[in-house]
């Protein structure tokens, strides 16, 4: 007995990824349920035109058809960030004139390559202002200001504040090429939290003074131990709390609480939540989901005054993915604002 023949419907309803054929009349004759998910029901038998309707697909589709043998096309669906983006590969079949349309997603693809122009740019850009001023005071000193003995000395101390900030921004960028290339692999250390925010707040302790900042910690008493890297969560930490005192203004306090949590909806269990209070301007709503994004900024022109470089809080934001915690950001303009680290508790009793 001789095997049953694959008919070509069986054969695109058994492909990985949305397929359809178009016969010599240019109707749709097979598709499978990937394809109809992509393109919408009931396609079979219409024309492959109500179906594509994007140009340079149907562009491709012709040129099969007119002997010009496999072609490649881009199809994409929705607007923006919430759409996507299919390479398609079409390949004539045989000579009757048939033509097999595959679509292979590369939506994530193609948000990496315009991630890493963006990034690039966006690095270009913070470092092209300070290179900027120095070659300006470079060169101011070198002529009108080679004998003038007081323009020198404040010109050198803007190239030193310039020169500083380029550092700390080639540090941070460092910093987070780490912390990306550590964020799948998870910490195994037990740690009490409550001993990394005391560290961090003994660090801090000189520049809360100097701006004139109190700062009010309650740990509690109950141990906080978690699965982490001391070093990395003290930079969390050091991040989150100085940017309340730098940003929560003079004469005003900042309130950093541990508080163990028995049931935590996001950890599926024990975790414990470290809440870093401010009493500033606060941030409006509309900036918060934004806030952990490369270089974003609230104020810009403020954030660099006082040293920001952009990258904290998307540091922040790799550092408790590789935890596997959560920060949560609430405000209210006028009232300050709060960020809540939420991390699974670990039994310390093990």
């Amino acid at each position: 007995m001789g095997d049953t023949p694959v008919t070509l419907t069986e054969l695109v309803a058994a492909l990985p990824l949305p397929s359809l054929t178009i016969n010599a009349d240019e109707r749709i004759t097979a598709l499978n349920a990937e394809a109809e998910d992509l393109l919408g029901q009931g396609l079979a038998g219409r024309h492959y035109i109500t179906a594509l309707r994007q140009p340079g697909l149907v562009a491709a589709v012709e040129k099969c058809f007119a002997g010009q043998g496999p072609q490649q096309a881009r199809y994409a669906t929705g607007a923006g960030d919430s759409g996507a983006n299919y390479d398609v590969s079409l390949r004539p079949l045989g000579r009757d004139g048939v033509v097999l349309l595959s679509f292979n997603d590369v939506t994530e693809m193609a948000q990496a390559g315009q991630m890493r122009r963006d990034f690039v740019a966006n690095v270009s850009h913070e470092l092209r202002t300070p290179l900027t001023a120095l070659m300006g005071f470079i060169e101011t000193l070198q002529g009108p200001a080679r004998e003038d003995t007081a323009a020198r000395e404040r010109f050198l101390e803007i190239m030193a504040k310039e020169a500083e900030r380029m550092n700390r921004l080639v540090g941070e960028l460092l910093s987070l090429s780490r912390v990306e290339a550590e964020e799948r692999v998870r910490p195994d250390a037990r740690i009490d939290l409550r001993d990394v925010l005391g560290a961090t707040l003994r660090n801090l302790a000189p520049l809360a003074a100097d701006s004139g900042v109190t700062l009010a910690p309650d740990l509690g008493d109950t141990p906080a131990t978690v699965l982490g890297d001391a070093d990395q969560l003290m930079q969390v930490f050091t991040n989150l709390i100085e940017n309340a005192i730098k940003y929560g203004g003079r004469d005003k306090s900042v309130e950093v609480t541990a508080q163990i949590v028995a049931q935590d909806t996001a950890m599926r269990g024990p975790a414990v939540h470290v809440s870093v209070r401010d009493h500033g301007p606060g941030i409006d709503a509309l900036h918060i989901p934004r806030l952990t994004e490369r270089f974003y900024r609230v104020d810009s022109h403020r954030s660099r005054s006082l040293g920001g470089t952009g990258l904290g809080l998307a540091i922040v934001k790799h550092i408790l993915n590789r935890h596997r915690g959560r920060m949560k950001v609430t405000s209210t303009p006028g009232e300050g604002a709060e960020f809540k680290v939420i991390l699974p508790l670990e039994d310390s009793s093990t």
